[in-house]
């Protein structure tokens, strides 16, 4: 391969000459800067196990088949995956590519604490013909623990004590979960190498476990990633992870650190995968490469010096050609791939070494999230405040109309669309909007979102970026408080309609979700952030959202 970008060609030699890759296959820690003996040494040797997979993971194969076919033989029709970040990622990617196998089970992916999104799933399952995978590599996230507790009190409610055979666990050694999972007698519990990070473990059992249920074939997934983990033991150019990491640290150093990842309409659902890999793998200590990934193609004249561009062809569909060959006559550094639908996991292992290479050009741990636990730690103290006064402390909005309150401490205006047009007038080249959404997820809202995006993009040439709450806070939140201090940050949220409470917990789905939007509020303000937050009191989110920005954006 040769790479399109001449300071990535640079790079890719150098890293060569220092000997990368066989020194990441030979586990040398030294490689991300970690000094031996110190505990950043020890936590990366800890998470080195994705490299392996291939191997470590094969002997599981046949109990996965067996998994599968009794699936089949008990009629199951839907399986509910509760999770969150990797854990959950990879299979929304597998349910997109593979679909529905005949006569398996149709997989949803349940990675939220939104209100109406839980209830409605589990009011319509089938308690006869319903398996429920929870998967969660520490044991413990508080969005995983939720669900199963609400799942559990509705299956035991109808199956007795036969709902432990719906249930599944996919978990680390040791934790929470697994003991749950012998405590409640679930069918069976997975336990997954403690070495592999959550976000590098699309093919460990984390992945593998949904895609034996959907009637995917594991086998397949498991050799082409395996195939490519040898194809990345070459310490040269033909390294194809090799050189899209090398070309991913190469234009973030030159400042193009918007990757723009440009996807077939068959691999749409890859980029959150991406997403999440890249962002809360580089995003920190002030840099980092920002992943975009459900952008529309634009004219090149609506882009900035700030980006970067890898494009993905499949042997079914490719992006445009047209649009990308423009992109690159105007100067716009464009890596492109080709993968194979029937090959997803050899395109899981290209991402994942790409990040290890990159995370060690940029002179960073791509295995660490130091950001991630503060917002945690700011919803948990919420969640006790709640749990003293059976409210959430909020202060009061800066401004209030009918239809939105607008919270922020970093901009000012008479009304929502002013403050708006203040917040958007400071956004200079190399800067980033990102809206994080804690709506209910439905297309209206999401078609509203992506034209306000456009709209940004065209008269600020800004890259945007697109969040759901709070499944953003386990993959760009790291990036957002960790990496470059570039972000113009529009967080959103409503009240819920309805108020299921989580069982044991104390508080409700929604007080839940109000704490998570809450603490990573005041958590990016701590980070110096320019946050706005937009809380939508009447009315439907996407007109009110559209007609706020519209008036902003054409000022």
């Amino acid at each position: 391969m040769t790479l399109p970008f001449e300071p990535a060609a640079e790079l890719a030699n150098r890293l060569l000459q220092d000997h990368i890759v066989s020194r990441i296959w030979q586990r040398d820690v030294s490689v991300w800067d970690a000094e031996p003996g110190s505990a950043a040494a020890k936590s990366i040797a800890s998470r080195l196990g994705w490299l392996d997979v291939g191997t470590t993971m094969r002997p599981h194969l046949e109990r996965l088949a067996a998994l599968g076919h009794a699936a089949r033989e008990d009629g199951v029709r839907e399986v509910y995956l509760l999770g969150m970040g990797g854990s959950s990622l990879c299979a929304e990617v597998l349910r997109s590519v593979y679909g529905v196998t005949p006569g398996a089970a149709e997989l949803f992916v349940l990675d939220t604490t939104d209100e109406r999104t839980i209830t409605q799933a589990a009011a319509r399952m089938d308690p006869e013909r319903t398996w429920v995978i929870v998967a969660s590599k520490s044991g413990g996230t508080v969005e995983v623990a939720s669900m199963e507790r609400l799942f559990w009190q509705r299956l035991s409610a109808a199956r007795g004590n036969k709902a432990g055979r719906q249930f599944i666990a996919v978990t680390d050694p040791g934790t929470a979960l697994e003991q749950l999972a012998a405590a409640r007698g679930y069918r069976d519990a997975f336990i997954n190498p403690a070495d592999i990070g959550g976000r590098f473990s699309a093919l460990s059992l984390f992945g593998l476990v949904p895609t034996a249920l959907i009637g995917a074939p594991a086998h397949d997934l498991l050799a082409a990633g395996a195939a490519m983990a040898d194809g990345c033991r070459q310490e040269n150019h033909a390294n194809a992870g090799f050189e899209l990491g090398a070309f991913i640290a190469a234009t973030t150093i030159a400042g193009r650190d918007k990757l723009t990842v440009v996807l077939p309409e068959s691999l749409s659902m890859l980029g959150l995968w991406i997403e999440q890999l890249i962002a809360e793998s580089t995003g920190k200590l002030g840099k980092g490469a920002l992943p975009v990934v459900d952008e529309a193609l634009g004219r090149p004249d609506e882009y900035g010096q700030d980006r970067a561009f890898v494009a993905i062809a499949t042997e079914r569909d490719a992006p445009d050609k047209v649009a990308m060959a423009a992109l690159q006559a105007a100067g716009h550094p464009i890596l492109s791939l080709t993968t194979r639908l029937d090959g997803l996991g050899a395109e899981f292992f290209r991402w994942e070494f790409a990040t290890a290479v990159a995370g060690a050009a940029l002179h960073i741990n791509p295995f660490d999230e130091p950001n991630v636990a503060e917002a945690k730690a700011k919803t948990s103290d919420l969640l006790k405040t709640f749990a003293a006064q059976h409210r959430l402390e909020e202060a009061a909005p800066l401004v209030d109309s009918d239809e939105v309150a607008v919270y922020t401490r970093a901009f000012a205006g008479d009304s929502p669309a002013a403050l708006l047009r203040s917040a958007l007038a400071q956004v200079k080249p190399g800067d980033y909007v990102a809206f994080l959404s804690y709506l209910p997820p439905d297309s209206a809202t999401a078609s509203a979102i992506a034209a306000i995006r456009l709209g940004i993009r065209r008269k600020t040439r800004a890259a945007t970026t697109f969040g759901i709450g709070p499944r953003y806070l386990h993959s760009t939140g790291q990036y957002h408080k960790g990496g470059p201090n570039t972000a113009l940050i529009f967080l959103i949220t409503s009240d819920d309609e309805t108020t299921t409470e989580i069982p044991e917990a104390g508080y409700s789905f929604a007080v839940l979700k109000r704490a998570q939007a809450l603490g990573d509020y005041d958590t990016l303000e701590q980070h110096g952030r320019r946050v706005v937050r937009l809380h939508i009191k009447r009315g439907e989110a996407a007109e009110v959202l559209g007609k706020i920005f519209a008036e902003a954006i054409a000022s």
